[in-house]
């Protein structure tokens, strides 16, 4: 019997990588949940402040979504981070 082996990945890995193929990623902030972030991740730190290029402003229960442009979010305001189709 063949054995799978996992690799972990730590997530400063996984924005890095984000960041290499220019991935269109989601941001879910921490305090509110009405709204999500959406753009080109284009600059982070090992705070995972994120810098965003072409970003929007998306609003989960009406479907509204409003461009903000070029924005830096710092990261204590991130909960989660996710790639979205482009």
């Amino acid at each position: 019997m063949m054995r799978v082996q996992k690799i972990m990945t730590t997530p400063i890995k996984q924005v890095f990588e984000f960041l290499k193929v220019g991935a269109r990623i989601q941001l879910w902030l921490y305090e509110d949940t009405k709204m999500r972030i959406e753009g080109k991740l284009i600059g982070f730190d090992e705070y995972m402040n994120v810098v965003l290029d072409d970003a929007v402003e998306v609003y989960v229960k009406k479907n509204v979504s409003k461009s903000i442009g070029r924005i830096m979010l710092k990261g204590d305001n991130i909960a989660l981070v996710r790639e979205v189709s482009k």
